[in-house]
């Protein structure tokens, strides 16, 4: 059967659904209104949204972000963490010593909000809906470009476009069509995440605990619940899931400590691996890339989801500037500005994770030494912490107005 082609051409097609993609669709379609066609392709959409016990952490500026384009208002299962502590110790001190602790700042704001994944994605479909924004629920099989359109196929018809967006993850097939290499490496560690349960409160408290093996992030949620991220080498982590409950238990008790009291695993423990992965461009001819397709990080910093979400304010800003004007929304400088605005900062928060995770990774008397210091001396300094703060919520910088929380 021959494919059928749409007649008029796209203003911007994003593929992928996820939270980064459905964010660029929505903020796009409530910016420039029914005269701008917007359409966001993922097979994902002919069905609701998987069970998913995966939760993220949204920083200051992402909140802005979805407080902008009416998404946050329609979260209610959302926590906001109040205080951060950090430790660095070996698995089986007696004692972890906290190093560096960050807070509420002075305006009560809190360090960033914990969200379940599921129901991020669940608002982000109902403000699209609501702003009209045209879903496809077939994934995008083809890309090429030239100097006026992008042309694509998907669900056996073909598109135009003046712009398309990679939205479509790590393994993102249109980065591959384009042609664009990335710089990656595999940690040989992989992350184990799982919802916990305890008996006190966390009072909205996270914690992050450097050991050997990798970081261990306590997240709080709501009710006595804590989300748990546990770096292992691949291997350990393999063995570790695949421990009987009890045994699992141990293991978590050994790590987590209890200080909250009895602990009860409420989710199944799952290991993904970790890698850092950065696209050498993140545009090519009509395209741009965004969130995990442009780049991959260590979660050490739970900056994943945020970066990508800066990604998507900055991309959608290069975008409105152009359209209002009438000019062509994909052309080469709208592409060229993204990138200029996006990369050099996307490399330097790789470097700076990746850094970190070979920094605490390891068994080293000395370096425990000098990285304690260093952690001590940033406590002892609120400039600097305010600046660290700032910069994990994404306010530092050229910061994108949905950022700031402001229109674009």
């Amino acid at each position: 059967m021959d494919k059928q082609t749409r007649d008029k051409p796209l203003d911007v097609a994003i593929a992928g659904a996820g939270i980064a993609g459905a964010a660029l669709g929505v903020a796009l379609k409530q910016t420039l209104g029914g005269g701008f066609s917007v359409a966001v392709f993922d097979p994902a959409l002919a069905k609701a949204p998987a069970k998913d016990d995966r939760v993220v952490a949204i920083a200051g500026g992402a909140r802005r972000l979805f407080e902008a384009i009416g998404v946050w208002e329609r979260l209610s299962d959302v926590q906001p963490i109040r205080a951060m502590e950090i430790t660095d110790s070996k698995l089986h001190d007696a004692v972890r010593q906290t190093f560096l602790e960050f807070t509420e700042d002075e305006e009560g704001e809190p360090f960033a909000h914990m969200v379940e994944n599921r129901a991020l994605i669940a608002a982000l479909r109902e403000a699209a809906e609501e702003a009209e924004l045209e879903l496809v629920a077939s994934g995008i099989e083809s890309y090429s470009a030239d100097e006026s359109f992008a042309r694509f196929s998907a669900g056996g018809k073909e598109y135009r476009t003046r712009l398309l967006a990679a939205a479509d993850g790590a393994q993102s097939k249109l980065r591959t069509l384009a042609k664009i290499q990335t710089i990656a490496r595999g940690y040989d560690q992989s992350g184990i995440v799982a919802t916990i349960g305890h008996a006190r409160e966390h009072n909205g408290k996270a914690v992050q605990h450097f050991l050997p093996s990798g970081s261990f992030a306590i997240l709080p949620l709501t009710g006595n619940r804590s989300s748990i991220v546990w770096t292992e080498g691949s291997a350990e982590a393999k063995r570790i899931v695949a421990l009987p409950p009890a045994e699992f238990l141990a293991e978590l008790e050994l790590r987590f400590g209890l200080q909250l009291g009895e602990l009860e695993v409420l989710s199944p423990a799952r290991a993904y691996p970790l890698q850092i992965s950065i696209a050498r461009s993140f545009v090519a001819e009509r395209l741009a890339l965004v969130g995990d397709a442009a780049h991959v990080i260590h979660p050490l910093a739970g900056q994943g989801l945020n970066m990508g979400l800066r990604d998507v304010a900055a991309l959608a800003e290069c975008i409105a500037d152009n359209a209002r004007l009438g000019l062509d929304p994909g052309d080469k400088e709208v592409l060229a500005r993204y990138q200029r605005w996006r990369r050099a900062d996307t490399v330097a928060m790789g470097l700076a994770t990746d850094g970190l995770n070979r920094l605490f990774s390891n068994e080293s008397t000395a370096l425990k030494y000098l990285r304690d210091l260093g952690l001590g001396l940033v406590d002892r300094a609120p400039a600097l912490k305010k600046f660290f703060a700032r910069e994990a919520a994404g306010l530092t910088g050229d910061v994108p107005k949905l950022l700031r929380g402001e229109y674009i």
